[in-house]
């Protein structure tokens, strides 16, 4: 059989490709080494819940064309990320807003809070920011920083926030008003029913065949009579596994998922995303997935989530962008450039963390690329 792609993963960037390639015309193949399509972003059903296997993954874009371009697939509800973190016995509101302030000081008023805030960044004397610890200190002082992100963020790294870039958390919102909303927007919610069905409707009528790496799909194409053949090939997962690690391995960090289902709970933590800040507490947050659909069933199911250290054979889900991962990814991507008929797509296959439309964004921009070719 002849294709013009073979696509190997089904995640969302696999899976918009493949459908603006199949709507042209073209003919794609889809391999995943998992035994189910949608990658992280697979939903499946507990109890009557949709339980979220990869943590949470929330939708949110300021992008029209994306929002629409997803909206074909799915009807989406109105669910807004306001998660709250826990450290020891108190509770504070994120993202950092006048609700954390005036439960962190005991104020009220936008004013108290930027001048104990701006007291501190004094005290702190950060000019120009060259690692995490200085740009959170530089940000919101350091109340904010050792209760809400120094512990978290070396829980989530496995590394001293002095040892990470500043640009990690140069995105966390920081707001002077009441507003617990996470994100700023203009869209965003959860998909009522989950996320797995848009990567089916976006797969439809395009054959898919699940547990089998790339490796050993190419080994096994290559003892058929009759091989597979095709055109190009778009590689979504990890760039350095492609190359067999020819020039070192990059590094992610990985998670650990720990699953639980309460019978006769109802209602566990009052919240979809509680997360724990503190070094004592071994994972990073649980996520309560009935609420990001506002369930009202009689169970519900919780998943702990651990950040672990990566190695082989583990799932990488975030790329550590540092400056020394960066010069290898570089090489890594020269090489890429060299071939004639191999795309990488995605956040492995990037080494780029993206969020979810802006997986889409790429995909489809990619897709116009190569059909205008």
């Amino acid at each position: 059989m002849r294709y013009d792609y073979l696509i190997v993963g089904t995640g969302l960037f696999g899976a918009v490709f493949a459908h603006e390639m199949r709507q042209a015309g073209k003919k794609c193949l889809c391999i995943d080494q998992r035994d189910h399509i949608g990658g992280n972003i697979y939903t499946r059903q507990e109890h009557g819940i949709w339980v979220h296997q990869y943590g949470a993954h929330i939708f949110h874009t300021s992008d029209e064309r994306v929002w629409d371009y997803v909206n074909r697939f799915a009807r989406f509800n109105h669910f807004v990320n306001a998660p709250v973190a826990v450290y020891g016995k108190e509770l504070y509101n994120l993202p950092f807003n006048m609700n954390t302030f005036s439960r962190m000081w005991g104020i009220r008023t936008p004013e108290e809070a930027r001048r104990i805030i701006e007291d501190q960044r004094r005290e702190a004397a950060v000019e120009t920011p060259r690692n995490l610890e200085e740009q959170a200190l530089s940000l919101v002082g350091r109340d904010v920083y050792e209760k809400l992100v120094k512990e978290y963020t070396q829980k989530q790294w496995g590394r001293s926030c002095r040892e990470l870039p500043a640009f990690i958390i140069r995105r966390l919102p920081v707001r002077f008003t009441y507003d617990n909303n996470y994100f700023s927007d203009r869209y965003q919610g959860i998909p009522e029913g989950g996320y797995t069905q848009i990567v089916e409707k976006l797969l439809e009528g395009i054959p898919v065949e699940l547990g089998v790496t790339y490796r050993q799909f190419v080994a096994a194409n290559g003892t058929l009579a009759q091989p597979h053949t095709f055109d190009r090939i778009l590689y979504t997962g990890m760039i350095d596994a492609y190359y067999d690690y020819r020039l070192g391995e990059l590094q992610y960090r990985s998670l650990r998922f720990e699953e639980e289902v309460l019978e006769g709970c109802e209602n566990y933590q009052g919240n979809a995303v509680v997360n724990y800040t503190s070094k004592e507490v071994p994972y990073t947050r649980i996520i309560e997935h009935k609420h990001f659909e506002f369930g009202t069933g009689p169970d519900t199911v919780i998943t702990r989530e651990y950040p672990v250290a990566w190695k082989r054979g583990d799932e990488p889900y975030y790329p550590i962008n540092d400056q020394e991962n960066s010069a290898l990814y570089a090489r890594y991507l020269e090489l890429a450039r060299q071939e004639g008929n191999v795309l990488f797509g995605g956040r492995l296959g990037q080494y780029k963390y993206y969020d979810m439309d802006k997986v889409i964004a790429e995909a489809l921009k990619l897709a116009e690329s190569q059909l205008q070719q």
